[in-house]
């Protein structure tokens, strides 16, 4: 089975279509929002939320269009929505079951010698990220986590192009900052 077929399962009443579309997509959506949000349980509601969504306005998706875009941009404006709310700190510890946004930084050197190095390196990263505001984090999750154009972000986050770009570049020199790299 593929997405146009789950989809159009699902719009004629096969359920099937929707466990198979939860199964594929779940571990990433949940991801993704848990890197807004900054808590599983919430990133876990979310998600479900998004599907359940998904489940209720299916007969309005179209098939022939790519899904993970849309689902994508679902999850995103909840988790955003969600970290607004609960204005939780910002952590992206691993140790509840979800790989870090840190923890997917490409290690250049995974030698014994630099551990210690890296490990302090995604600790000053995390801090980092915990000072973004939500939006701030969506845009650097949709760019570099979940790998999106501008065009796409704007598309997802229903924002101007002009302000996808104010929204990276503001997180981008906000980061190095807090880095301490400019």
């Amino acid at each position: 089975m593929d997405d146009f077929e789950a989809i159009t399962r699902l719009q004629r009443g096969d359920t099937a279509g929707l466990t198979f579309l939860v199964q594929r997509y779940q571990a990433r959506a949940v991801q993704t929002a848990y890197l807004i949000t900054q808590d599983r349980t919430t990133a876990e509601d979310v998600v479900q939320g998004t599907f359940v969504q998904i489940y209720h306005s299916i007969q309005h998706i179209d098939p022939r269009r790519p899904f993970p875009p849309y689902l994508f941009k679902s999850v995103m404006n909840a988790a955003v929505r969600a970290a607004r709310r609960d204005q939780r700190d910002f952590s992206l510890d691993a140790d509840n079951g979800v790989e870090s946004f840190a923890e997917r930084l490409p290690d250049s050197a995974p030698g014994l010698d630099d551990e210690a190095e890296h490990a302090e390196l995604r600790e000053q990263v995390r801090g980092a990220l915990a000072q973004l505001s939500p939006e701030q984090r969506a845009a650097v999750v949709l760019r570099y986590f979940l790998d999106f154009s501008e065009a796409e972000m704007a598309h997802a986050l229903d924002a101007p192009a002009g302000t996808i770009k104010w929204r990276l570049h503001t997180a981008r020199k906000r980061l190095r900052s807090l880095l301490g790299e400019g």
